[in-house]
């Protein structure tokens, strides 16, 4: 199956961006458009269970991202993922280092991630409104949680209508079509060499803030950048600055090095 995606741009270097886990590719659209003005090919996708692409067979998001980059014919790209999105993109890189240019990652899961005790009773709270068929709590419990104190009324309707899209998708499909864990360890991931942006908002839960504290770590090429403003999604609560923050990392990730 090919991801169903968006292009935009004619620049030498791809740009991949990868959504979080309550949105779709459309959570990007300042963003899609900034790196296409910058000179970037640019591809949104969205990844299997939500957006326009289904669920139809066992699957490896990041082997998707590999196929989608073979099928455009991209040898290499930068990588951005938000939430979710940072957590395939940073599988992506594991098992395809020489692919990966650079790695912009925003409020990013990471493979192997142990919840927190609070992210575990969020997780609960979730599964017994699913459980007892209130669809419409279960949404408002992902607005509430996910997005920070900037995001305006725009932005939580998104969330609201792609959120209640990923359950109306995802529920229904049989556990034998459900995701396969790559299994990336912590020394895989410290073995990406790629230039790697590293962000958290100072208003995402703890859990997000130890995962930045461990990829900064891990990384050897990473920097950390703390969003003061941020909740956990920046892409939607500051669309125009997050998409100059992502333009001029990877200007400098980009540049050509000084002989």
């Amino acid at each position: 199956m090919t991801l169903s995606h968006d292009l935009a741009g004619t620049g030498p270097s791809t740009v991949v961006l990868l959504h979080s886990g309550v949105c779709d590719r459309r959570m990007w659209d300042a963003q899609f458009s900034a790196l296409a003005e910058a000179g970037h090919r640019v591809v949104r996708c969205d990844l299997r269970g939500f957006g326009e692409t289904p669920i139809d067979a066992p699957h490896t998001h990041a082997e998707d991202v590999r196929d989608l980059l073979d099928h455009l014919g991209a040898d290499r790209a930068s990588v951005v993922g938000s939430s979710f999105g940072g957590e395939v993109a940073l599988e992506f890189a594991a098992r395809h280092p020489e692919r990966v240019s650079a790695l912009a990652l925003l409020g990013s899961g990471m493979p192997g991630m142990e919840p927190s005790a609070e992210l575990r009773a969020w997780g609960d709270r979730e599964r017994d409104l699913l459980v007892a068929g209130d669809l419409d709590a279960a949404v408002e419990l992902n607005v509430d949680t996910w997005l920070g104190p900037e995001a305006g009324e725009e932005a939580r309707a998104f969330v609201r209508r792609a959120q209640r899209h990923v359950f109306e998708v995802q529920l229904p499909v049989p556990d034998e079509h459900g995701p396969v864990d790559p299994e990336v360890t912590r020394d895989e991931l410290a073995r990406i060499a790629a230039p790697a942006l590293v962000a958290v908002g100072a208003h995402d839960l703890p859990d997000f803030w130890a995962v930045a504290d461990e990829l900064a770590r891990l990384l050897p090429a990473a920097r950390r950048l703390d969003l003061d403003w941020a909740g956990h999604l920046p892409a939607l609560e500051r669309p125009e600055g997050t998409a100059r923050l992502l333009v001029d990392f990877l200007a400098e990730a980009l540049a050509p090095t000084a002989p």
